[in-house]
Parts: structure tokens; sequence; C-alpha cells
């Protein structure tokens, strides 16, 4: 048997070190193929795990499982691999990482870290704003303009909302939130609602029946950034964004968007190490 090291960490993390949202880094992913990879995330069955490569491109490669599927790229993981990453490679605090989505720049001051998103692509929402309030669980009134589709490496679906009190009152249905899906795969909705420097969101995806609800996701405050591009063009944008209190796992993430360019920002915390052997 062969041991592999890991190391778990909490990213985008609030007060206290069992906030924000969990991640299983392995420090070292050779000699593993794609279905030992995708057993090991379900073996952990956090909303991901990843595993570093050698890069000659970067300063390492990063695959990223969910405990049902490989993704291109994802925030909270790239920011807690990013924590290790600095550790095992000596690199200081400015590196990148090779992803599936492309070369992902990230920096840290202490334990806060950013990554630059790639250009966003954006899409206008099908589904009317009726649709989408019975998708949710919502009232109508409650859906605010200009729902939409948006993309930094995967596409989701950005629902906002008219209040902070809406995002809190969101219940999606299991037998309708199907009608989300696209082409990239089972439907994914992030409903928000900004209130000027401040903003409540919420992330639902599925995994198989169930409709699951994310602690903190980066990609989809990064997918905020193209929303803000698509709806204000031209402005500078600063936003501290809450989430995760309803799954009693508090989080922070903080973005900008200055000249088109879209940082998501948010605390790592390491927790534990150890070896699994295979």
């Amino acid at each position: 048997m062969k041991r592999y090291a890991f190391r778990i960490l909490n990213v985008f993390a609030r007060e206290g070190r069992l906030t924000g949202n969990p991640l299983c880094v392995f420090e070292d992913g050779a000699g593993l193929d794609d279905t030992a990879m995708q057993a090991l995330a379900r073996q952990f069955n956090l909303s991901e795990t990843t595993f570093v490569l050698p890069s000659d491109k970067a300063t390492s490669r990063v695959r990223i499982f969910t405990p049902s599927y490989e993704m291109p790229f994802a925030g909270h993981p790239t920011l807690g691999t990013a924590h290790v990453v600095r550790d095992l490679a000596s690199s200081g605090d400015s590196l990148t990482l090779e992803m599936k989505a492309g070369i992902i720049p990230v920096e840290a001051k202490g334990d806060r870290w950013t990554l630059q998103a790639n250009p966003p692509k954006s899409r206008a929402e099908k589904l009317t704003g009726d649709e989408l309030a019975q998708i949710l669980g919502l009232d109508p009134s409650d859906i605010a303009p200009a729902p939409m589709r948006v993309s930094i490496g995967r596409e989701q679906l950005l629902v906002p909302v008219k209040s902070a009190d809406a995002v809190r009152r969101a219940r999606p249905r299991a037998d309708l939130f199907h009608r989300l899906g696209s082409d990239e795969g089972p439907g994914q909705a992030y409903v928000f609602a900004d209130a000027g420097t401040t903003v409540e969101s919420r992330f639902f995806f599925t995994n198989g029946n169930a409709i699951l609800e994310d602690p903190a996701t980066g990609s989809a405050c990064a997918n905020l950034g193209g929303w803000f591009i698509a709806t204000r063009p031209g402005a500078d944008i600063e936003r501290t964004v809450s989430q995760g209190e309803m799954v009693s796992r508090p989080s922070t993430l903080f973005l900008s968007v200055k000249a088109g360019v879209i940082r998501v920002s948010g605390n790592v915390i390491e927790l534990a190490r150890g070896t699994l052997a295979l």
C-alpha cells in the first residue's frame, strides 16, 4: 500500500475555526488515476476534494472533484489548495494554479487569499421571473431584474431578489429544480440580494434527487462579478458577501470588480493533516 498525505481546511472562514466551506487537499496526486480520485472524493464526501500535481505552466496543477464528478474550476478549492501549495512549494504569497478552466493567479496577505477569475461569459435567462419564483419557492414579487446565466469556468444561474429576507425564504422545489439545468449539467442556482456594500446569498445544487445548499461558493461569487459587469458596465464594485448561515456554516467572501477584472477573496484555516493508505 502507498500512503497519500492530505489536509483538511476551511475556506471563506468567518469567526471561529469551524466556519466557512470545508475542503480536503491531497498534497501529491501523482499515481492516482481518475477512478481513484473520484473514489477518494466520494470517501471524504465534502463538496470538493482536490489533488495537487506537477505543472510546466504554473506553480502546480490542480484537479477538483465533487463526490460525483470532476469540476474545471471552483472558488473555495482554488483558495484552499493555494494555501497548501504555498507551504509545499515555498512559493511565497503569489502563485498560479493550472486547472481545466485555465491558469488561475492567486495571491495572499497572511491567510487571506485572492483569486483572479477568468473573463466571464453571460447570457439572459429564458425562464420568466414567475417561473423562477415557483421553482425557488418564492413569490413572483421577490424576483429582481436581470436573472442571468454566467460562467467564469462553470455556468451557474444567478437570480437576484429584492431583499435579504427573500434570500432566507427561498425553498427550492425538488420536483421543479431540474428545469434549471443546462447543457453543462444539472441545475445550480445562486440566489442573492445586493444591498450596495453587502450581499446576502445562498447557493443551491443537486445531488441525485436531493437539493443541497453550499456554505460558501467562490465560483458563484466570481460569477456575481460577471453579473455586475453585464448589468453595470464600467462600474467598479466592492462587496462583502455573506453565505452559509442557513446551513450553520457562516462564511464571508469578498468580491472586487475593477476595470473589468474579477477578484474573490477569503480567509483560509488549516484544521488537520493526515495520511490515507491505498
